[in-house]
């Protein structure tokens, strides 16, 4: 199921301000190269994760899940000079051509990338942090969100992936399908966070912290 029409897609695109040449190098090399190139976030999406950082103020930002690099080099862009973005990634294949980007660009020096399982790498990430980007096992997807709620600072930011799964989430039956069709349900009703489902890619939930409640979901 195509969430949004490949026309309207492209529209969006056109519309969307055009990014370093970098991104479009890296947007070619992964999809000639690598499996399961569309896990790669567009240049709207990715342009969309840069306006959050930017208007966020963030300075200190995780992500769980760096594929190629693309969402990381794109948020990574909108830090200030003292930023920092931390990218956990598994796949040594993937986060070799992840870092091979970043060493190519200024700003890709803010990135920091940890190699492991991200349920295990996530235990040694220190808070604060201002903004998080999810995009990694759906499976986990509720167990990185609970860790991240602990090191998100109050009014921080974050941006789940793939919230509608093509569709699926109206029947679930895959285990992936089941485990974002739940989480979906559980941040609706949070009383630690407000958020809203959105219609970009494959589906982005936004969630933002609240900045004073002692609620439980």
């Amino acid at each position: 199921m195509d969430i949004v029409s490949p026309d309207l897609e492209a529209y969006a695109a056109m519309n969307t301000r055009d990014v370093e040449p970098i991104f479009e190098e890296l947007r070619k090399e992964t999809y000639a190269k690598c499996h399961n190139p569309d896990m790669q976030v567009g240049k709207v999406e990715g342009t969309f994760l840069r306006l959050l950082v930017s208007i966020s103020a963030a300075r200190r930002v995780l992500e769980i899940g760096t594929f190629t690099g693309y969402s990381a080099l794109m948020m990574a862009s909108a830090l200030p000079e003292d930023g920092v973005l931390i990218t956990l990634e598994h796949d040594e294949k993937h986060a070799r051509v992840a870092q091979r980007y970043f060493d190519k660009i200024d700003f890709g020096k803010k990135i920091k990338m940890v190699h492991g399982e991200a349920q295990k790498t996530i235990e040694g990430i220190e808070g604060p942090i201002d903004m998080a980007f999810i995009d990694a096992d759906k499976t986990s997807y509720d167990h990185y969100y609970e860790k991240v709620m602990n090191i998100l600072r109050p009014g921080g930011v974050i941006a789940f992936d793939n919230m509608l799964w093509k569709g699926e989430v109206l029947d679930p039956k895959g285990e992936d399908a089941k485990a974002i069709d739940a989480l979906n349900r559980k941040l609706a009703r949070d009383l630690r966070v407000d958020n809203a489902l959105l219609t970009i890619r494959d589906g982005v939930m936004l969630v933002v912290k609240k900045r004073s409640t002692n609620a439980r979901p």
